[in-house]
């Protein structure tokens, strides 16, 4: 990377939640995978146009931008090593050519200016540790008229899967997933707070649509909480109990999940704000 301010995050995604998400890539895109509908309308890519994919992961919805823009081009871009190399080896395995992935900290990286028709995220804005300048920085990056589609996790309780962990709080110490307004997922479940800082970012026709998606978390109960428990958020709450309690917690967690099995898989409720904006032509 040029630079870094989000140390924090540049810790996190280039250490085990980084890897972890980049060898269940597959899997954690079957938990998004919901929301690619309303976030691919909403950003309306068209034909030769540039988007700049931000917080990209492993390249899932850099890949659908780059599809629909044809003879464009889509970039992602993201702070994590694991991820990104996880992307370029998909999207060549996909023989996409019209695609690129920059790693890089969205608050400070030198994007080219006024060079993208199109700015959109699926879940990778609501980490950054000074969203004004982040924000700032991507608006910079669009040209006049250019327009952003931003997807940001909403109210905790409307997410089954929090629902799931916090009904174990008797035995697990529920913290650190962040509240509205504060760092962490759900920075900008306020919706009032998401668009005020892209209008203090020069945005303009700034709109939030509550959406929500369910998506697959594994084909059986124990599938399920196994992954849930091995995600970063999972393994953090793991490790502040002793190894009897985290059997329990295993169980009662395969158990809650039961209720969410259907057809052969456990399908989890997720919310979300869709931020669309453009920018000043």
């Amino acid at each position: 990377m040029q630079q870094t301010a989000n140390t924090a995050q540049v810790k996190a995604w280039n250490g085990y939640e980084g890897a972890h998400w980049a060898a269940h890539h597959e899997r954690w895109n079957a938990v998004n995978a919901g929301f690619n509908e309303p976030l691919l309308t909403a950003a309306s890519i068209r034909p030769g146009e540039h988007v700049l994919d931000v917080g990209c992961g492993a390249g899932a919805t850099t890949r659908l931008a780059a599809r629909a823009a044809e003879q464009g081009h889509a970039t992602g871009l993201d702070l994590s090593s694991p991820m990104l190399e996880q992307a370029r080896t998909v999207a060549a395995e996909e023989g996409l050519t019209n695609i690129s992935f920059t790693h890089g900290d969205a608050q400070v990286h030198d994007l080219p200016r006024a060079a993208f028709d199109v700015a959109m995220s699926r879940f990778g804005v609501m980490f950054f540790s000074d969203p004004v300048a982040a924000f700032a920085n991507i608006a910079s990056a669009l040209r006049p008229g250019g327009r952003i589609a931003f997807l940001s996790a909403a109210e905790p309780e409307g997410n089954d899967w929090l629902t799931a962990l916090t009904a174990l709080k008797d035995i697990l110490p529920i913290g650190g997933f962040g509240a509205p307004g504060g760092p962490g997922m759900f920075s900008l479940a306020d919706p009032d707070t998401a668009t005020g800082l892209l209008r203090t970012a020069g945005l303009q026709n700034v709109r939030a649509e509550h959406v929500q998606a369910y998506g697959t978390w594994g084909r059986t109960a124990q599938e399920a909480a196994h992954f849930l428990l091995d995600s970063g958020p999972g393994r953090h709450l793991l490790n502040a109990v002793d190894p009897a309690t985290q059997a329990l917690l295993r169980r009662r967690l395969t158990e809650d999940l039961g209720a969410h099995v259907a057809d052969g898989a456990v399908r989890l409720r997720s919310t979300g704000w869709l931020l669309t904006a453009t920018r000043s032509a």
